[in-house]
């Protein structure tokens, strides 16, 4: 057994393995997971979209973003970089970026909501064309309690596209006129 098996046998808690996933018999607690995904197109090349990725960037373009970083050695996107943001009404998010890699031109962020969810946001861009981009995006939210797991039940494939096609109007619009898209 693993470490953190053979610890939980000693509490007494005896791990079930149904070949995929450990479960410990004393958790009536079941985790849902969702994954959402959804392609952009982003009016200008890959070089300039690349860049607004950025927890700093999104500020300029994406209108109500708010966050504190927490740690950044260049004050900007990098590996290991850490902020949070905050929502009405539950814990702060904390996330860290668990990738940046300019050259292959992808950014995947991990957070944590406390009493809540995590979630795997992974980013990729790619050119369409001379003037545009692709962003393909990911999310994966895992519940880690009831609460997230209602999260996960109200993050319906409406409410998704929602607010990635907001995102993505809202980085268009910013390419275009320099300016923030306000919300309706």
């Amino acid at each position: 057994m693993s470490g953190c098996l053979t610890a939980a046998a000693d509490f007494g808690i005896m791990p079930e393995n149904d070949g995929r996933r450990i479960f410990l018999k004393n958790s009536e607690f079941q985790s849902r997971r969702i994954t959402r995904a959804y392609r952009q197109t982003i009016n200008a090349n890959p070089d300039i979209v690349f860049p607004l990725l950025c927890p700093v960037r999104e500020a300029e373009w994406l209108d109500g973003w708010q966050y504190d970083m927490i740690y950044s050695e260049s004050g900007l996107v990098e590996e290991g970089a850490v902020f949070r943001t905050s929502h009405e009404g539950e814990d702060d998010t904390i996330w860290i970026i668990t990738k940046h890699n300019p050259r292959t031109l992808e950014v995947d962020f991990t957070r944590f909501t406390n009493n809540s969810r995590t979630c795997v946001l992974k980013i990729a861009v790619s050119p369409k064309d001379s003037d545009s981009s692709y962003v393909e995006i990911s999310y994966t939210y895992t519940g880690i309690t009831p609460e997230g797991n209602d999260f996960i039940d109200d993050f319906t494939e409406d409410s998704f596209l929602e607010a990635v096609t907001f995102w993505e109007r809202s980085m268009n619009y910013f390419l275009k006129t320099g300016e923030r898209l306000k919300r309706a």
